[in-house]
């Protein structure tokens, strides 16, 4: 099995149910910090190429719900989003799970069961 990537931060309350559930079924993965690591425009534009851009955007957490009309307005595009989570990293739904070709986003235990066969 290859090793899962989790990105996210550690203090995220999805992100802790993640790596308790990856650890409780002996899921192999290696941690990406957005706070201490970023997250490089060549991964976001991998990723809007698995999914559609809106779903890495988390538009209920309090990064998104500070930003001005403004600025939420802006973001009507792929481009828009990236720039805004490269930006602010922290309006990145999480945890965003890379695992072989797949991207798990948020924390679903019924779709990590089925991904993982666990």
């Amino acid at each position: 099995m290859n090793t899962a990537v989790v990105y996210g931060i550690p203090n995220c309350g999805s992100v802790k149910k993640a790596l308790e559930w990856l650890g409780k079924h002996n899921v192999p993965y290696q941690f990406h910090n957005y706070k201490k690591e970023g997250i490089a425009s060549t991964v976001l534009e991998q990723w809007c190429k698995q999914v559609d851009w809106q779903l890495l955007v988390n538009t209920k957490g309090t990064t998104w719900r500070a930003l001005s009309q403004n600025v939420k307005d802006g973001v009507t595009n792929q481009a828009a989003a990236i720039a805004l989570m490269m930006e602010l990293n922290s309006v990145i739904k999480r945890p965003v799970i890379a695992s072989g070709k797949k991207l798990l986003i948020g924390f679903n235990e019924a779709e990590y069961q089925k991904h993982f066969n666990r």
